[in-house]
């Protein structure tokens, strides 16, 4: 039931003025405790339509109710009008056009916000803002127009007037109406426009953006969305200008922008640019965002050849986390076996942790000669979590007589906050030292029934 129903149900009751008042005051509490989603709001629906894309970005969240002192004779804001009457008939409407949008029901929608705009509410901008929408999802593209111009002539400090400008650009751009990005002094509606000619007249927009890219006017922020609207791109065009940014015709952010986004654009012809990059850089981090590029773009083969033959050791150790992220489990094994860097060696385990091979992990930590390595292993098991290799770590502890192995799988156990078996070790520990060890990491651990029995135990 709405608050405008529970209103008139009050003035058809028989009762007194002070009973009625304590009624609308109940009303009134529960109207302000209403939760927030109940209220209309939120962005508005975006995706493909007769105009292209819909409003950018989340609109104004909900309208709170602007309620003024309630008098003796249930009247609101001391007026004489009826308690939230034009707020609650504002929310239906509110509600009702956006739900009609929801479903496609562009008249409906219209309907519904042109008696909203009639009641002279608080959400008059609003109703608008989303007449203009449902009018361009009609085709009625002129009388959107004149409902974003009236928008904007009252309401100039409106929260909707970014979408609204937005808006704007999208029906104009689909009226015919040339908006090219460089007549637009809003950075945002730069970028809209940017969008809505590589879409319409990719040919035109190409050297468009390429103009943008080397003018010194222009925000990183327009530059880098330039990019990557560039980036969406198929034309060889477009790859030949990320190309030569990529290889350093612009300042070095840009390059370094430039192969990133030659990575998520992926294929061959990027991947070749990118290793020719590689080659002819001696900038380290270039040779960094180049190696995760290949990574972004799937070049395993690379990357292992980095691996394998690159002779700066940060960067052959870079490349191993890459290869980790790409869960290359057998590439990180061979490469294991002959690398002789010991840190290098320690990227690979960590590039096996990250990369979930629990597998080698374990063969690694009962088998590595190096204690450095071997440690590290035990140490990456404890990071991976899971009852397998907690079970494992058990083993190790058991097997190896070593005190630093000993520590480091006591270490592993607490990192996996693996109460259960430090306890069990420790019950069956004749060591003092190992047992304080392993009590101090107990007693720093979260919850766990059998580290508080067991502690409980130690103070009787």
């Amino acid at each position: 039931m709405t608050l405008y129903s529970l209103y008139s149900l009050c003035s058809l009751c028989s009762v007194c003025s002070t009973s009625r008042s304590f009624l609308l005051t109940m009303i009134f509490a529960a109207a302000l405790a209403a939760p927030v989603a109940a209220q209309p709001a939120g962005p508005g629906p975006i995706g493909p339509g007769p105009m292209g894309l819909g409003p950018i970005g989340p609109g104004p969240g909900a309208h709170t109710m602007r309620l003024g002192p309630i008098d003796p004779n249930g009247m609101a804001n001391g007026g004489g009008a009826p308690f939230a009457v034009n707020d609650d008939r504002a929310d239906d409407l509110y509600e009702a056009g956006r739900d009609a949008i929801e479903d496609g029901k562009y008249d409906r929608a219209l309907d519904r916000f042109n008696q909203l705009i009639e009641l002279k509410s608080g959400r008059t901008d609003a109703a608008l803002y989303w007449k203009a929408y449902s009018l361009g999802k009609l085709g009625r593209r002129a009388e959107a127009l004149d409902a974003l111009a009236a928008l904007q002539q009252q309401f100039k400090d409106s929260r909707w007037m970014r979408d609204a400008k937005a808006l704007e650009v999208e029906l104009r751009q689909a009226s015919g109406q040339t908006i090219t990005p460089e007549s637009q002094n809003d950075e945002e509606l730069k970028l809209l426009a940017l969008r809505g000619l590589m879409n319409s007249d990719p040919d035109r927009a190409i050297p468009i953006i390429e103009q943008m890219l080397n003018s010194p006017s222009n925000s990183p922020k327009v530059k880098d969305r330039a990019l990557f609207v560039l980036s969406q791109a198929g034309a060889s065009r477009a790859r030949e200008i990320m190309g030569n940014l990529a290889k350093g015709a612009s300042n070095p952010d840009l390059q370094l922008r430039a192969i990133h986004y030659l990575g998520i654009m992926g294929g061959s012809e990027s991947r070749q640019i990118l290793a020719d990059v590689y080659r002819g850089s001696n900038d380290p981090n270039v040779k960094k965002r180049i190696i995760n590029s290949f990574m972004v773009s799937g070049d395993r083969t690379r990357l292992l050849g980095l691996a394998k033959s690159e002779t700066n050791v940060e960067l052959r150790g870079a490349a191993v986390q890459q290869l980790g992220v790409m869960g290359a489990h057998a590439e990180l094994a061979d490469l294991y076996s002959t690398e002789t860097s010991v840190d290098v060696k320690k990227r690979i385990i960590q590039a096996m942790f990250v990369g979930g091979n629990a597998d080698k992990l374990i063969d690694l930590a009962k088998t590595e000669k190096d204690p450095q390595l071997r440690r590290a292993a035990v140490r990456n098991l404890g990071l991976m979590g899971g009852s397998r290799t907690g079970d494992a770590i058990k083993a190790i502890y058991l097997s190896d007589a070593t005190p630093e192995i000993k520590k480091e799988a006591i270490n592993a156990l607490f990192l996996q906050n693996n109460g259960k078996v430090l306890v069990e070790l420790a019950r069956a520990e004749k060591d003092p030292a190992m047992k304080k060890e392993m009590i101090s990491k107990m007693s720093n651990m979260g919850k766990s029934k059998e580290i508080t029995d067991y502690l409980l135990e130690l103070l009787k």
